[in-house]
C-alpha cells in the first residue's frame, strides 16, 4: 500500500490542508502585526508620560 495513495479523495484532502496551513499562517502574521501595533502604542503612550499601572506601583 503506498502511503501517498489518497484515494478518490485525493482534491479534499490536500484542500484541506492548504487551507488549514494558510489559515495558521494568516494567524501568525496578525499576531506578530498586531504585537507590533501594541508596542508601538505603549511606546507613543510611554512618551507623553503615561505609565503602566504595574509601574506605578511602590516595589516595597
Amino acid at each position: 500500500m503506498d502511503p501517498f495513495d489518497l484515494g478518490p479523495h485525493a482534491g479534499f484532502i490536500v484542500a484541506s490542508y492548504i487551507v488549514t496551513f494558510g489559515t495558521m499562517a494568516a494567524l501568525i502574521v496578525w499576531v506578530l502585526v498586531d504585537r507590533a501595533r501594541q508596542l508601538a502604542a505603549l511606546k507613543e503612550l510611554e512618551e507623553q508620560g503615561i505609565a503602566r499601572a504595574s509601574a506605578r506601583r511602590d516595589k516595597s
